[in-house]
């Protein structure tokens, strides 16, 4: 324990912020780490609990009393030891994890948590501007082969994992980059894409194998919002050439909204806004949907809805606004009666703040056209009665919109590639496979595993980064009889 009395003695110091006015104009990170002084204090607030909750509520079980204790007495290269020894990519939870270890921290039952995911992020900037990140190649080689189909989060944990207890790893990824959503579905202003290079570099070194604009399929290239595609490897083939196989690519089938006026031009799904746009920055095609002085609605309140806000804010749109079906979530938590759980409460996010309207409990019930494209959605409100959502009389009304994106999450993983194995999926469409026991994260497809969002569905980085680990190590087991990877 860093101070026994710090959580009385020092406040939360949240990291600062770029103002809105002049962030607006770049897609550069604006959120700078906390100095060695600023993250010490918020390590000795901790209160090194006898059953560390924050432990719980991080999915990748980070030993967070640990390093928080290490920065307290000034011990960073210690602390990102044990940072890493959970999570294989702490540059990029430390930034777009929504941190449910703070809302699991005994200091959140006052609305007061210790700033663990500035900590975290302070810990992986210091250690990487410090060159401690450095390559950990295998002692020695298996001789066994392992093909990973999707380079996300969840893919890239299991490769890092599997090459360093000493199999040859190969990641295949359809886009023509690898990082999966990490690379084209969020802005760079806030993951910064070098970060990714930075990481890939390490991973080479240790001898994983990256295969980009390649589509794992027995069919023709199908055109997707997300792939680049312009090889095919068929399934027999990575049968016949590796000992096991890891599916892990995203929940990528999105959320449509079919009523009256869906086909006009105008309205999008949200990726097709936000991948072209990551391109642009990085210095490929323009990307052809500009939303400078236009119109924008949202519709969808997530993390993708938000991220379309920043992004249409720095197009310069001429009115932002974002809808959402459900109502709006209570300003603050009870923390005696939801805590160490995730709650439900309203949240503002960094691109809000730029500039957005912003209304709850709407439905869409047309897109309206003008001059053969999209001119404005006409809505209704919406209440809930005995348990069901129902419109309210008279409650009619029309949104301004050039454009409309759909940010209303994603429903399952294209189907192509389960059919393509034969694995079997549940009832939302994922690929069917537990996550204990001897058969962890196996399908019914002989030497073919699953983990990520192909497997859970839509969730967070953190929780693909549990998953490939944990999946890496039932992959480890079934090609070695055992394994001492940590799950």
């Amino acid at each position: 324990m860093g101070k026994p009395t710090g959580f009385k003695e020092f406040d939360r110091v949240a990291e600062s912020y770029e103002k809105p006015k002049s962030r607006v104009m770049h897609y550069h990170e604006f959120v700078p780490h906390l100095s060695d002084e600023q993250a010490k204090i918020q390590g000795a607030r901790c209160m090194d609990c006898g059953i560390p909750f924050c432990n719980n509520g991080c999915p990748v079980n980070n030993i967070i009393p640990d390093w928080n204790d290490l920065v307290y007495r000034g011990q960073w290269r210690e602390a990102i030891d044990v940072l890493h020894s959970t999570n294989n990519f702490p540059e990029f939870t430390s930034r777009i994890c929504p941190a449910p270890c703070e809302a699991a921290c005994t200091l959140n039952i006052e609305q007061n948590p210790v700033g663990i995911k500035s900590i975290e992020r302070a810990i992986i900037d210091k250690a990487g501007e410090n060159g401690w990140v450095t390559p950990q190649p295998p002692s020695h080689q298996t001789g066994k082969k392992v093909a990973i189909v999707g380079s996300g989060p969840a893919g890239l944990a299991a490769a890092q994992q599997l090459t360093r207890a000493g199999h040859e790893v190969t990641v295949f990824e359809k886009s023509d980059r690898i990082g999966g959503l990490l690379r084209y579905g969020i802005p760079d202003f806030k993951l910064d894409k070098r970060l990714i290079d930075w990481r890939m570099a390490q991973m080479e070194v240790e001898g994983v194998r990256f295969v980009t604009s390649t589509m794992v399929t027995n069919a023709v290239l199908p055109q997707k919002i997300a792939s680049d595609a312009k090889w095919v490897v068929t399934t027999e083939q990575l049968r016949k050439d590796f000992d096991a196989v890891i599916l892990s690519g995203g929940a990528e089938v999105p959320r449509d909204l079919p009523v009256p006026g869906r086909n006009l031009p105008g309205v999008h799904y949200a990726l097709e806004f936000l991948i072209p746009q990551n391109k642009e920055v990085w210095g490929a095609s323009r990307n052809p949907i500009n939303v400078g002085g236009k119109h924008v609605l949202i519709i969808g309140g997530g993390d993708t809805g938000s991220d379309c806000v920043g992004t249409s804010n720095r197009h310069g749109a001429a009115s932002i606004t974002q809808i959402e079906l459900l109502p709006r979530p209570p300003e603050q938590e009870d923390g005696p009666l939801v805590w160490p759980y995730w709650p439900l409460k309203m949240r503002t996010s960094s691109s809000h703040e730029e500039g957005a309207n912003r209304d709850w409990s709407i439905g869409t019930k047309e897109f309206v056209g003008k001059n053969g494209r999209l001119h404005a959605v006409k809505a209704v409100r919406l209440e809930w009665k005995a348990g069901r959502m129902v419109e309210v009389p008279g409650s009619e009304f029309e949104i301004r919109a050039d454009y409309v994106f759909l940010a209303m999450g994603f429903t399952q993983p294209v189907a192509g590639i389960l059919e393509a194995f034969g694995v079997n999926t549940d009832s939302r469409g994922n690929a069917k496979a537990t996550t204990e026991g001897d058969h962890a994260y196996v399908t019914n497809a002989k030497g073919v595993f699953a983990a990520g969002d192909m497997r859970r569905g839509q969730s967070l980085v953190v929780w693909a980064i549990r998953e490939g680990r944990q999946c890496a190590r039932a992959v480890d087991a079934y090609l070695m009889g055992s394994s001492v990877l940590p799950r």
